[in-house]
């Protein structure tokens, strides 16, 4: 399998990895620059050129992966090929040196955006423009046409369309660990239907529900007396979604708010820090 065939695969199984490349080469060394090197947790795929470095490369990709809290950055690894230097994994006297750049590859963040009426349509054209896995959810053919999705045709993000005629919530089920949810269908049946699924799945990352004051007290009301739901698991559903200081009621400038919002859930989670946000005050209507 070649390296970009592994970085692919990676992605589509959602698993981090490392991918390691020969950014300098000085005098004699097994690889020249651009060689490269894809490590994950049980794999390697390509070769910088054996030997102490490409061991020890490997070594390094893996302690990346294990390693808990933000992502690490990239980082830069020295190799004097010769036999004066005592290496780890054995002697490789080229006679040269090389650089190696190590360059994790996280696991990218997941959307799953039930509904895709007018604000679902523009809320799936902004964060199609970043690396995510973006899915698409919703009961009506007519809003996954391919003609109507038209617009994703460039998309930066792995764009996945799920129609489901008649149970959506359970997509939630099939959804990856820590994907961000997003309920703002055109049905109100459906989308207290969803809330409630998407409280008894776990693993699920935030959950967002669109819609007025009034909406959400009918929504909290029923998801304690018919779903058995206690208030601190109610509170995992944050709505209004969005950011407080941006409150138009077009579907874009919405669309917006909320994108805005998760990218910056997205930037909490990868640097390890959070901070108190205030949530949007669109409360006098409700969208599709």
């Amino acid at each position: 399998m070649t390296w970009v065939a592994a970085v692919a695969r990676l992605r589509e199984r959602r698993e981090p990895g490392v991918l390691v490349t020969v950014a300098d080469v000085r005098g004699h060394a097994p690889r020249r620059a651009g060689a490269k090197l894809v490590v994950s947790a049980t794999g390697t795929w390509g070769s910088i050129g054996g030997g102490n470095i490409e061991a020890a490369a490997i070594d390094r990709a893996r302690e990346l992966i294990g390693m808990p809290g933000p992502s690490p950055e990239p980082e830069l690894m020295e190799f004097a090929l010769n036999d004066k230097v005592t290496n780890r994994h054995g002697v490789q006297c080229c006679g040269g040196a090389v650089t190696v750049l190590v360059e994790p590859l996280p696991v990218v963040p997941a959307v799953a955006v039930f509904g895709v009426g007018h604000v679902g349509l523009e809320l799936a054209r902004v964060l199609a423009r970043h690396n995510l896995d973006l899915h698409l959810v919703d009961s009506r053919a007519d809003m996954l046409t391919d003609e109507r999705l038209d617009v994703l045709a460039d998309a930066v993000a792995q764009v996945h369309v799920h129609h489901t005629p008649l149970l959506p919530e359970e997509v939630l089920a099939r959804l990856a660990p820590g994907t961000h949810v997003l309920i703002m269908t055109h049905d109100h049946a459906e989308d207290a239907a969803l809330a409630d699924a998407a409280l008894r799945t776990d693993g699920l990352g935030s959950i967002g529900l669109i819609g007025s004051a009034a909406k959400w007290a009918r929504f909290r009301k029923r998801l304690a007396t018919e779903g058995g739901h206690d208030d601190a698991t109610i509170d995992r559903i944050k709505t209004p979604i969005g950011i407080a200081e941006i409150a138009g009621k077009e579907p874009a400038t919405i669309a917006v708010s909320v994108a805005a919002d998760l990218l910056r859930t997205f930037e909490q989670r990868r640097t390890g820090t959070s901070t108190s946000t205030s949530t949007s005050t669109r409360t006098d209507k409700e969208y599709p």
